[in-house]
């Protein structure tokens, strides 16, 4: 857990969970603003250890008419322009090895997303950046799997890992939690989060745009904190709806701030347990 004061700095707060969070995808500079300046004040006020997150490509969008991204460098610069204005780090996931270096110039923590978790060269040439590397569990793996991902990172001489949970395939549109993941992940030594938000999307809709269940998000993200996690993940948006990514399953922004005030408090009850 060393890495997480180190990424943190005067953030950081072992009593209380930690929170990566923003939009989907960076659409403008206006949106990452607006979010970090809400969330980051929120977590502040909170004592929550923040980190910001967007997308600067969306490589995995179901149709091909999706929007992807503003541009690669672009929205990089965006990101890193967030984490000096709000003095947080940032996050973004990256999707071919190439990209890893690239994207390590500009953000704090390399996400690598579900569905890639097992491939080699993406995974050693994050770990190769020495930036803190968080491996989303691939929505068909075990907890227990999970031990070869860090294996891989380790064995590139990287101690910076967190995983995180996002469910696990359902039949062939919807997502379950097994929330017994994330004491097993957490047995393998890292810190874990649970996503709050991807593990209620509803993918292979046939209209093309990954379908979600928004409204169980607090559901989710208190099960997590009873059952241990390190942090959370949610994806937040002022106007879900209009969102050009993931809206389906984005988190309404001004409903942020009481859910985190009720995590807060039954944080200070599970860690007692």
């Amino acid at each position: 857990m060393k890495h997480l004061k180190s990424l943190f700095k005067e953030q950081y707060n072992p009593e209380n969970f930690f929170l990566i969070a923003g939009p989907c995808v960076i659409e403008e500079e206006e949106l990452l603003m607006e979010v970090a300046e809400k969330v980051s004040g929120i977590c502040k006020r909170l004592s929550i250890p923040y980190v910001f997150k967007a997308s600067y490509r969306k490589a995995n969008r179901t149709s091909v008419h999706s929007f992807t991204g503003i541009g690669d460098v672009e929205g990089l610069e965006l990101l890193q322009k967030v984490g000096k204005t709000f003095n947080v780090p940032v996050t973004s996931d990256i999707h071919s090895a190439a990209e890893a270096a690239m994207a390590a110039a500009y953000v704090d923590v390399l996400q690598i997303p579900a569905f890639l978790c097992r491939q080699t060269d993406i995974l050693l040439a994050a770990a190769e950046t020495g930036k803190v590397v968080n491996v989303k569990k691939g929505q068909f793996l075990s907890g227990e799997s999970m031990k070869f991902a860090v294996e891989k990172i380790k064995g590139a001489g990287n101690e910076h890992i967190i995983l995180t949970e996002r469910g696990t395939t359902f039949g062939y549109q919807d997502l379950v939690v097994d929330y017994r993941n994330i004491p097993v992940m957490k047995h393998l030594g890292q810190p874990v989060v649970m996503d709050c938000t991807h593990s209620l999307q509803q993918p292979n809709q046939t209209s093309g745009v990954t379908g979600g269940n928004p409204q169980m998000i607090s559901t989710i993200a208190k099960a997590a904190i009873a059952t241990g996690a390190d942090g959370l993940f949610i994806e937040t948006h002022p106007e879900p709806s209009r969102a050009k990514s993931d809206g389906a399953n984005m988190l309404r922004l001004d409903l942020l701030e009481e859910l985190l005030e009720k995590l807060v408090e039954l944080r200070k009850v599970a860690v007692k347990l």
